[in-house]
């Protein structure tokens, strides 16, 4: 029997990177599979990309607002009657710039979308699990929620509150059967660590990740497929008794 069968997962930032190979694996694992992400056009290419797969429902919203929220969490229970998986997981880099030269607006941004949009989706998620008397969400933070890096305040503030707001919500879904974990990977090969790279020093990205790279044990970045598994076993009844818990997926660099 396939690790997912039957399950009903609803993946935030799931037309890109991390959270389509995420979906690609939960489908291959007989889940059915909702999509958020802002954009439609991303959303159509995401799931042209997994058919034939399995059923999977796209939906464009964002995630910091309430309103959104509440939607995409109705429409994924209209469709498929419940939410058995929650990967929160959508998130943005923000502006690579020293603290005292961040602005006020790109801070607000970053914490809307990775922290509000986090809570919000926690909030109107958990009421759905508990009524199903189970579940197991994944929210996803970094390496960036479990140690500190210069010119990237904004984006390791929002990361390290996704550690407290696991643990919280940990406890007081227990008593309901629902698991709230988090994942923390290290640099990965996507869209925000070229855009990341980039802004550390412009017109030098490629300078920047081989400097990064040395300061991995294992020597590279990771795939996004490294992430989707550890967020599939998370998913699944074998990680049953696993909650509260943080979970580097970084080649050792929280070891350092």
């Amino acid at each position: 029997m396939k690790r997912l069968q039957d399950k009903i997962a609803l993946i935030t930032g799931g037309a890109a990177g991390i959270g389509l190979e995420t979906a690609r694996l939960f489908l291959n694992e007989g889940a059915r599979v909702a999509l958020v992400d802002l954009n439609d056009s991303a959303l159509e290419s995401a799931a042209a990309s997994l058919k034939g797969l399995g059923e999977v429902l796209t939906i464009a919203a964002d995630v910091s607002s309430e309103a959104d929220t509440r939607a995409y969490v109705a429409a994924t229970v209209k469709r498929f009657g419940g939410i058995d998986i929650f990967f929160n997981n959508a998130g943005i880099e923000g502006r690579v710039a020293p603290l005292t030269e961040q602005k006020i607006a790109d801070f607000d941004r970053v914490i809307a979308v990775n922290v509000r949009g986090a809570f919000l989706g926690l909030q109107h998620v958990l009421p759905v699990m508990i009524d199903r008397k189970g579940g197991s969400i994944i929210n996803m933070s970094s390496i960036a929620g479990l140690q500190g890096s210069p010119n990237v305040a904004p984006y390791i503030t929002s990361k390290h509150a996704m550690v407290g707001l696991t643990r919280a919500a940990a406890i007081e879904a227990a008593p309901f059967g629902v698991r709230v974990n988090s994942v923390h990977p290290a640099p990965i090969n996507t869209r925000m660590m070229r855009s990341l790279e980039e802004g550390f020093n412009p017109g030098h990205g490629a300078e920047v990740k081989q400097g990064l790279e040395t300061s991995i044990p294992l020597g590279r970045y990771g795939e996004s497929l490294d992430v989707a598994r550890l967020v599939l076993f998370l998913a699944s009844e074998e990680s049953s008794f696993i909650t509260g818990g943080q979970y580097p997926v970084d080649g050792g660099m929280a070891a350092g």
